[in-house]
């Protein structure tokens, strides 16, 4: 065992003294010792109940024949955090969370990995952590809060954000709203659409990293409990069988990930995270994957926050498993091990359909023809920049730039009513490097949306978008303004124009000419994490990630 280094001869009798201080015994000494890798907090609903699946996955763990030993990172709730100078820390979270998941892992010599996560970066981070150490592990995914009630009809935390803009444009009293947040998150788990949370659940089920129809449980549903207890006798099962991540996070289940991610209208973060993932375990994967992938994978599932329906809804209606037999039956997916140690096809073939359920469609008839993402490229982005396209039906646009050095500026512009019809919000300087921390633009897209701008007024950033925008939306433009992108440039009264199936995204202006002399604003931060994040993060086009990598299995593949 790799925990025997720590804890057995003569010479680490002071390092069982110490583990027996905590309450083991020799007993529990001579079993494999597992991390729990918890990402419980109180500072949010979507991890609030962590606590009480971790103990159920101990316990699991106990009758396998282990020995469970819990510690916890750290989360930044988007939603809360949206909108202020906490958001930058979002993103970042997702390179701690990863970091001090493989130190206190490597720190203690663990055998094996069960991550138990919830929040947005706390799934990524999890899953990159899971990839740099190659154990036996799995990730489990606390579930999705139930919707809330509002005047009548279901409401998740998307439209408390729209609702500010409603309340901008008088469509909603400050006491309606004041009862709509009261009532749109009625309890503990993640934020209900397919907003990043869901999506990377729907990833990593798809990557084969979770097992399947563990995930799409809701959070307080009582089969969790009972499903986490059994991930603990799983991650024991990959031991002893040697199942590890690099056997399981391929170039096909990568592409299976990617695939669920566009049939499900999913969050444009599954880009960044993606790349992130594919980059820890050393498989090429690049921007135009994905915009390969998404055209020929079409919505099959009818979600919010373009949808209907929420993540509880997908899992009455058959889950993960119907999702992945309608992709595998149209060969939009390919068989690929899942930590199960069943392929992805053979858990496929297991779905059971509800009958009359209306959350998901068959591929013969989708929603709409071709995923949600494009990769847009052009003057403005030569490096690449991701579009929603689930959003929305425009495949042109073409307006007045106003420009925006932050977040807050624009949506103060929008707050006072000073943007319109066809114009093209430009964020800029809010990138990985620039803000520092690539924040989310909701607060603007959510006003904007409220407002009824949603397909009248663009915006594109070199920022983020949440899980929960939709409308004509262009992030992570790389290179970002701070990096000198073309982005740095564009002034108040520029042409923006935006054309879908070339993946055009372009400008009408000498940008060259405006080049002269600029010199990359200072960063905001002098010292501490964020300074140090923003000399070491990588583009957006690359994942921002600031870790160091190997080549990849293809390029050494290639060379030899």
């Amino acid at each position: 065992m790799n925990s025997d280094t720590i804890k057995k001869g003569m010479r680490r009798a002071p390092a069982r003294a110490m583990f027996k201080a905590t309450g083991l015994t020799n007993e529990d000494l001579k079993k494999p010792l597992i991390a729990v890798a918890n990402t419980w907090t109180e500072a949010g609903p979507c991890n609030f109940h962590l606590r009480q699946l971790a103990d159920k996955v101990k316990e699991g763990v106990r009758k396998a024949g282990g020995t469970p030993l819990e510690f916890n990172t750290v989360v930044v709730s988007d939603g809360i955090s949206m909108g202020t100078e906490g958001m930058k820390a979002s993103l970042v979270s997702r390179e701690v969370i990863a970091d001090s998941i493989e130190v206190a892992v490597r720190g203690h010599l663990f055998d094996a990995v069960v991550a138990i996560t919830g929040c947005d970066k706390t799934n990524p981070g999890a899953l990159m952590a899971l990839a740099r150490l190659n154990l036996p592990s799995l990730m489990i995914y606390g579930g999705s809060i139930m919707p809330g009630e509002f005047q009548g009809h279901n409401v998740t935390i998307q439209d408390v954000f729209e609702g500010v803009g409603a309340c901008l444009a008088g469509k909603l009293s400050a006491e309606e709203l004041d009862d709509l947040e009261s009532r749109a998150c009625p309890g503990a788990g993640s934020c209900g659409g397919q907003f990043t949370a869901n999506t990377m659940s729907t990833a990593a089920t798809f990557l084969g990293m979770s097992p399947m129809g563990v995930n799409d449980i809701p959070a307080l549903d009582p089969r969790k409990l009972a499903a986490a207890e059994d991930c603990g006798r799983l991650v024991m099962k990959l031991l002893a069988e040697k199942i590890t991540p690099d056997q399981i996070i391929t170039r096909q289940s990568l592409e299976n990930a990617v695939a669920s991610v566009a049939t499900t209208g999913g969050s444009t973060n599954a880009v960044l995270h993606l790349l992130a993932i594919a980059r820890e375990a050393g498989v090429e994967l690049t921007l135009d994957d994905f915009d390969r992938i998404s055209a020929r994978t079409p919505v099959l599932a009818d979600l919010k926050p373009v949808g209907k329906f929420v993540a509880p809804d997908l899992e009455v209606a058959g889950g993960f498993r119907l999702l992945a037999n309608f992709l595998m039956n149209a060969k939009l997916i390919k068989d690929a091990l899942t930590v199960t140690g069943r392929t992805i096809f053979a858990e496929a073939k297991e779905a059971v359909e509800t009958k009359g359920q209306q959350v998901m469609r068959p591929a013969s008839n989708p929603l709409k023809p071709e995923g949600g993402l494009a990769i847009m490229r052009g003057k403005l982005a030569p490096e690449g920049s991701v579009m929603k396209l689930s959003g929305h039906e425009r495949n042109e646009f073409s307006g007045t730039a106003r420009v925006f050095d932050s977040e807050e500026e624009a949506f103060l512009a929008v707050q006072e009513k000073k943007i319109k019809p066809k114009d093209v919000v430009i964020i800029r300087y809010v990138g990985p490097k620039g803000a520092p921390g690539m924040p989310e633009m909701l607060q603007v897209t959510g006003a904007l949306v409220g407002l009824g701008f949603s397909d009248q007024v663009a915006l594109i950033t070199d920022g983020r978008f949440s899980g929960a925008t939709h409308g004509i939306v262009i992030g992570h433009v790389a290179p970002e303004a701070a990096a000198g992108g073309p982005i740095a440039f564009v002034k108040d009264g520029d042409q923006i124009n935006i054309n879908v199936k070339a993946r055009q995204l372009d400008v009408d202006a000498d940008l060259k000419s405006r080049m002269a002399g600029w010199s990359p604003p200072a960063c905001s931060y002098r010292s501490g994490v964020f300074a140090k994040y923003a000399r070491s993060v990588s583009s957006a086009s690359e994942g921002a990630v600031t870790g160091v990598f190997e080549p990849t299995r293809t390029s050494v593949a290639a060379k030899k």
